[in-house]
């Protein structure tokens, strides 16, 4: 039996620090806990997440009906409840509004890749979602399309939302995310954005299946991806209105195999087909 009192505590505690980070002004953002196949643990509505108590957490079950609690729970439970659905994995899910990674999702500009090594191993490809109002079930299932594919999530022209297997690492994903793209406009502002080699870029991605973390980079389906193109999510930019703007596209980084790098047969010496066809050019026109 887990011990509720210890998750509750540990919800407040990363709600103090998404308060102190600067990431949930007033009452935004919400919390969540998975503590049972049908119970989860969520962060009340109208509450400043900086100064939660542990009795302030209601329980709620997989449809978003409250159990327990004596303050009213969250009104985007639904998000939450509709992730926990999709991933048997995940127990944990975090919103909030970081103002960096917000501003991406406002302006709808997709994260760079190949840039920050960090990122490559923590976070990838990161989607931003079609933008619907908050709070409903047509909220929550934006998210379905990308769910499977990545930890952290931007929200169009609303905020973030991560998830993992406990709360802190669902924070963890939303802190590093905003630090990047908080990092990213500075550089911008400096006038130059470096990305990494295709050399380096790959070591990233081998360090990250090492570790255990799913890149779907890594996977089969996506092994002619260009790398650091955001490849992953990019068919879904018409439909949400994601665009390059602000920063322009890296340097195409392409797989290919051996076989694929010529365009001859194998086993055919190029050098000696490129003088066999200019030979016989030759012939033709002196003929």
């Amino acid at each position: 039996m887990e011990n509720l009192h210890k998750i509750k505590q540990d919800i407040c505690d990363i709600g103090q620090r998404i308060y102190n980070r600067q990431f949930a002004a007033a009452n935004d953002g919400n919390i969540t806990v998975r503590v049972s196949e049908n119970e989860v643990l969520c962060t009340p509505t109208l509450h400043c997440k900086g100064f939660l108590k542990p009795d302030d957490i209601a329980l709620v079950d997989m449809t978003g009906k409250q159990i327990s609690g004596r303050k009213k729970r969250s009104s985007e439970a639904l998000l939450h409840l509709e992730i926990y659905k999709q991933r048997d994995d995940i127990r944990s899910v975090v919103h909030c509004h970081p103002p960096h990674a917000t501003a991406f999702a406002i302006a709808r500009e997709p994260i760079p890749q190949c840039i920050l090594p960090e990122v490559e191993v923590f976070l990838g490809d990161v989607p931003i979602t079609k933008y619907e109002t908050p709070g409903g079930q047509a909220f929550a299932d934006t998210i379905i399309p990308y769910v499977n594919k990545t930890n952290v999530m931007i929200l169009a022209n609303h905020g973030t939302v991560s998830y993992g297997e406990t709360v802190e690492q669902a924070y963890w994903w939303t802190e590093i995310l905003d630090s990047y793209c908080r990092m990213l406009m500075l550089a911008k502002q400096l006038g130059n954005v470096s990305f990494l080699n295709e050399e380096k870029s790959r070591e990233l991605l081998e360090l990250k299946q090492q570790w255990g973390y799913a890149d779907p980079r890594n996977t089969p389906d996506f092994k002619d991806c260009d790398i650091c193109a955001n490849d992953i999510f990019r068919e879904s930019w018409a439909d949400t209105g994601v665009e390059r703007r602000a920063f322009p596209a890296p340097p195409p980084i392409k797989t290919s195999s051996p076989a694929a790098a010529s365009s001859a047969p194998q086993g055919v010496d190029e050098a000696a087909l490129v003088k066999a066809i200019t030979d016989e050019v030759i012939r033709r026109m002196g003929s």
